[in-house]
């Protein structure tokens, strides 16, 4: 008997049986675009109320709030879902269970596609966000945050609201694309193969090998089943989101230092555009803003004692605030979108002489 894990090998895809596209019962229908809209709007909904609980708890300004809307979250998630689609075919049919799991550069090529859908939509809230002040509306400048987005947007134009948005779009894409292939390779992989170990038959307890003998003897008509432990999956779902928001926030908590300091400079060049400057003229200013904001990065870099010390500062904070919602939005991510999947019957691996009988 062995007590080390194997190394995660490619699935083999003629062991797998139940709902997944390798069953010829399954259905080959396209995914339904309404069920990936409210897989995705559920999963954003429950990820923004968590966050907002968890920015009271670790009070946080009241600038977060933009960014927690459920909207933009239903982008990020429901464009996921197309885009794996599109890049792994098993995907396409709209089952309870996506079996061969997707590689993980289907699922960072996904997210990467959803990140980078994301950070359009954001951007302007992201101009918004650092343009905010909290006396503005002590002083009743404006009504409503909807009337101060309104008279914002009409102040800056539409240049103002998408000036520094290439930050954001590599902040975003590379940091959904690490976000969901980590997820995803941590519940199908990391869950398939654990299941194979520590149900293999050189680990089955006496019970178990006594109730395969008894189900051989009483029924030689279909193959013997166990059944895995319930808590299994659900802990592989958490286990995934914690790790997804640590591996994103690998990527978004520096570049969210560095645009930080780029966004300081927006106001003041805000008045440069009030000018109408030419497009030369334009991409100059831009380019000016760059290069101080870069200027800016080192000498934050050189008092914090070095840029890691600086780019990661108060990165487990910042991730122990992200993990709660995260971990939560990923799990009504998964059991929404198995809701909506298609096909009853339950999903088996096929091990030596028995299958597992997945829940």
């Amino acid at each position: 008997m062995t007590s080390s894990f194997p190394a995660i090998p490619p699935l083999p895809e003629g062991d797998f049986f139940g709902t997944g596209p390798n069953d010829p019962g399954a259905s080959r229908g396209q995914k339904d675009k309404k069920s990936n809209a409210t897989t995705g709007a559920s999963a954003a909904g429950v990820r923004a109320l968590t966050a907002r609980l968890a920015a009271f708890y670790f009070r946080v300004p009241i600038k977060a709030f933009f960014r927690t809307r459920v909207d933009i979250g239903a982008v990020l998630y429901t464009t996921y879902l197309q885009s794996l689609a599109l890049y792994h075919d098993p995907a396409a049919t709209n089952s309870k269970r996506i079996y061969p799991p997707p590689s993980v550069a289907s699922t960072f090529a996904a997210g990467f596609t959803a990140g980078t859908v994301q950070s359009i939509f954001a951007a302007p809230l992201d101009a918004l966000t650092i343009r905010f002040r909290t006396s503005d509306l002590l002083e009743q400048r404006y009504r409503t945050m909807w009337h101060y987005a309104a008279a914002k947007l009409k102040d800056i134009g539409t240049r103002g609201a998408y000036a520094g948005v290439s930050i954001t779009l590599v902040k975003d894409s590379l940091g959904a694309g690490l976000f969901f292939s980590t997820f995803e390779w941590i519940k199908s992989q990391g869950f398939y193969t654990f299941v194979r170990w520590y149900y293999g038959v050189e680990r089955l307890s006496g019970t178990q090998k006594a109730a395969i003998e008894n189900q051989r003897a009483t029924d030689t008509s279909s193959r013997p089943v166990i059944r895995p432990n319930y808590m299994i999956e659900p802990g592989f779902l958490l286990l995934a989101g914690a790790g997804a928001s640590v591996l994103q926030q690998v990527v978004m908590h520096p570049l969210t230092q560095v645009q930080e300091v780029h966004y300081k400079r927006l106001e003041g060049l805000d008045r440069q555009m009030a000018s109408k400057p030419s497009r030369v003229q334009t991409l100059e200013l831009y380019g000016q803003s760059y290069r101080k904001s870069l200027k800016q990065c080192m000498v934050h870099a050189r008092k914090a004692g070095g840029w890691r010390q600086w780019l990661f500062a108060d990165f487990w904070r910042s991730t122990l605030r992200q993990v709660p919602s995260t971990s939560a939005g990923l799990i009504v991510f998964e059991v929404v979108r198995r809701k909506y999947g298609l096909g009853s019957e339950a999903a088996r691996l096929q091990m030596d002489g028995y299958d597992i009988l997945l829940p």
